[in-house]
């Protein structure tokens, strides 16, 4: 057997062209309520505005990755997803300090946390909460 067919044996992904992915440029979220997610993103956890490209579509700057905020349109069709149901997690990072401090202002803002800060046995500081569609949102430091 060949040095290449061994290869392919232990990983059946080697020599795919999806190996050449290194990395999540950006992150769409497909809302239900464009104006509560505009003031919750913008808002509330202040992220910066990177450009919109029409009311159907706009898009935050978050270190190298890109955040928008999307009607389902463009490319599918999808009915939205049922409330009370999350269609996503997204997990910000920040420093340990951080976190305390994101928990205060969140329920300062009227947003109501799903779990405070707590220390997790797997070395993160946690804090969950929900955006306006309901999506879940975590804020966490290793530690």
């Amino acid at each position: 057997m060949s040095e290449e067919a061994v290869a392919n044996e232990r990983s059946p992904h080697s020599g795919s062209a999806f190996q050449a992915i290194r990395a999540i440029d950006y992150t769409v979220i497909f809302v239900r309520d464009m104006a509560a997610m505009r003031r919750f993103y913008e808002g509330i956890l202040g992220l910066p505005l990177l450009r919109e490209l029409s009311p159907g579509w706009i898009e935050y700057r978050l270190g190298s990755n890109t955040l928008a905020l999307a009607r389902p349109s463009l490319t599918a069709k999808d009915v939205p997803t049922p409330n009370g149901s999350a269609s996503l997690q997204l997990a910000f990072k920040v420093s340990a300090s951080d976190v305390d401090q994101c928990a205060d202002e969140l329920v300062r803002q009227g947003v109501s946390l799903l779990s405070p800060p707590t220390d997790q046995a797997f070395g993160h500081r946690t804090l969950f909460f929900r955006d306006p569609d309901g999506n879940l949102l975590e804020v966490f430091a290793e530690i």
